[in-house]
Formats: structure tokens, sequence, C-alpha cells
């Protein structure tokens, strides 16, 4: 790992205790530990370990939080952000609520098994639909994370992010250059943008994606 990275105890605890060999393919186990992203079936991968953490601490996830995830891939970011918001020596009436949504069926269905056999099933629902396009909720979320470029910022997730809430999120053309990762929050009824890194992730799929 990358020193600087982790800048919380919240994010170190997270990165202890969520085992990454759990989220990908067995003939990839031996990298598991290794700083790169990793494939992970249907075109995708898995994000390098310093690439989620940096998004985790940008999120500044808070014990209690409702947490929703545009791109779950393996599950394991998810498993993550669940570790901060809903922390395994909790009491469930401590948790908080992480909902993962999944373009793909078989890297939905693959998540589900690799969360529930991980222990986070309590805890984080996984959702087969374009995220892109929102969540049918009732409540605003505390946090929002795109694990996806997007040519832009999509609008129905803007409107899912509650007063006081933050959205981490990779927009951008697809390919090795051309992205920018953001931290957008809502802040006294405004949004603010701020850009924090460049990056290279896989192109967002659905309606607010690249099709």
């Amino acid at each position: 790992m990358r020193l600087g990275i982790i800048k919380t105890e919240k994010v170190r605890r997270a990165a202890e205790v969520v085992k990454r060999e759990m989220f990908i393919p067995g003939k990839y186990e031996g990298m598991a530990y290794a700083d790169t992203p990793l494939p992970i079936g249907e075109g995708q991968t898995i994000s390098a370990p310093h690439m989620v953490f940096i998004m985790d601490e940008l999120l500044d996830l808070k014990l209690g939080h409702l947490v929703i995830e545009i791109g779950t891939g393996s599950g394991y970011h998810t498993a993550t952000i669940a570790e901060i918001v809903a922390p395994s020596s909790e009491l469930p009436h401590k948790w908080g609520t992480v909902i993962t949504v999944e373009i793909n069926s078989v890297l939905s269905t693959q998540a589900y098994f690799n969360l529930r056999e991980a222990g986070y099933s309590d805890r984080v629902h996984v959702i087969n639909m374009d995220g892109s396009d929102g969540v049918p909720l009732r409540t605003k979320a505390d946090r929002i994370l795109v694990t996806a470029a997007a040519p832009d910022v999509p609008p129905p997730l803007l409107n899912l992010l509650k007063e006081g809430g933050k959205m981490v999120i990779p927009v951008g053309n697809p390919g090795f250059f051309g992205q920018d990762l953001l931290l957008v929050e809502r802040s006294s009824g405004k949004i603010f943008r701020k850009k924090v890194t460049e990056v290279v992730f896989v192109p967002l799929r659905g309606r607010y994606g690249w099709n």
C-alpha cells in the first residue's frame, strides 16, 4: 500500500478486516494484495487497493450512514464501506446500510454470494439495475460512491444526495486519460464539485453512462 493513502483508523481497520481474496477469481488469489486492479469477469476489474481507500477516505464515512454504491463489481469495495458504516464489532442497532447497484446480472449475482460468504449480507443490499438512473428509495443517502467513469455527474444521483451529503465519482472519457475523480457535496442547498486527482476507471453503463 502506498504511504499516506490511509489516513483514518476506520479505513485502516476496514483494510485489515475485509479479505480481498474473497472477492477475486481463484486464479488471481496469489495477487490478492498486490496494489493493482484485477479482472473479475464480464470485462470488469476490481480496483487497486490504494484507489479503494482513497475513495473511502474522501467519502468521510461514519457509523450509521446510508450509503449508495453504483457499480458493485465483485463486492470488495462494498464490503470495505460496510465495515466502516456497520462494523462487525458493533451491535446491529448501530449499523448503517449499504445499497449497492450493479447493472450486470452476472456480476451482481457473484457479488451477492461474495458478500454473503464474507458476512455482510445483513448490512448490504445488492440490486441488479441501472444505477446511473437512480435508486427507488423513500429517503436520501448520506454518501454515494460511483465506481465507474460517467460522462458527467448523473442528475438522478444528485437528487438522492441529502443535505450535507457527499458523493465520490470519476468523470470523463473511457480510456487511459481524461478522467477526474470528483468529490461532490451538497451544502446549503447548493452543489459543490472538487477535482481530487486524475484516474482511470471502466466506463459507467446505463442511461446516464456511456452507451
